[in-house]
């Protein structure tokens, strides 16, 4: 079973708006739509939950494609930070879900994934613990304290990750309860359980256009973008 965790729980807090970013309708459809609806018509992703504050749920429920309805499992609560939300779906994930089986951790916020990109993790799973998809970085990276450049970092060995993020269920829920309760409070990125309990990684090119809406200009892009 590949199982699609869809991470709806931010507050949209850079966006400066009063509807968070994954709720903002835009051609008739909310963002989470847009991205949900490449989740249900893909033949391989079996199962969607959907991590998201209880009173967007209905709101979310009513709007759902029947190719999402088919594969909805449920709603779970968000966490105090982006990767207690993860731990909290796969919670509920684990009551239907196998040690062997496949979870694509995805914001609802990055409404341009393709079913390419979706097809290329899932692949990537059957010879490694989990894949992280990756672009090269374009511009020279620096390390410094807040003030001076400390140090030098070699462009090509940096690299931006994107979701869709798939991990092995049982080695990922493993490898993020070890973090409870209070080193997850410290996680930036869903991989970094992963990499940190030793899990074996794979990178894979990502995909520019698969941004994530966070600022006013992000938006204005997608629905530009929506227009062509």
């Amino acid at each position: 079973m590949n199982v699609a965790l869809i991470l709806a729980g931010g507050s949209g807090v850079r966006l400066e708006s009063d509807i968070p970013k994954q709720y903002i309708a835009v051609k008739g459809k909310t963002v989470i739509m847009h991205c949900l609806e490449v989740f249900g018509t893909h033949p391989q992703i079996d199962a969607v939950q959907i991590v998201a504050h209880v009173e967007w749920r209905e709101s979310i429920h009513k709007q759902m494609p029947e190719t999402v309805l088919g594969k909805f499992k449920g709603f779970s609560e968000p966490g105090s930070n982006r990767q207690y939300s993860i731990y909290h779906g796969l919670q509920d994930i684990m009551q239907y879900a196998r040690d062997t089986d496949i979870v694509i951790v995805h914001d609802a916020a990055r409404p341009f994934v393709s079913a390419a990109l979706l097809t290329a993790c899932i692949d990537a799973c059957g010879e490694h613990d989990g894949v992280l998809p990756v672009l090269p970085m374009k511009d020279t990276v620096y390390l410094g304290d807040g003030g001076t450049i400390t140090s030098l970092l070699e462009r090509e060995k940096v690299y931006a990750g994107q979701a869709p993020e798939a991990f092995l269920f049982g080695k990922y829920y493993e490898a993020n309860r070890c973090l409870i309760p209070d080193r997850i409070e410290r996680i930036n990125g869903s991989t970094e359980p992963a990499i940190m309990a030793g899990m074996d990684i794979a990178m894979i090119p990502g995909d520019e256009g698969n941004f994530k809406i966070t600022t006013q200009a992000d938006l204005e892009r997608f629905k530009a973008l929506l227009d062509t």
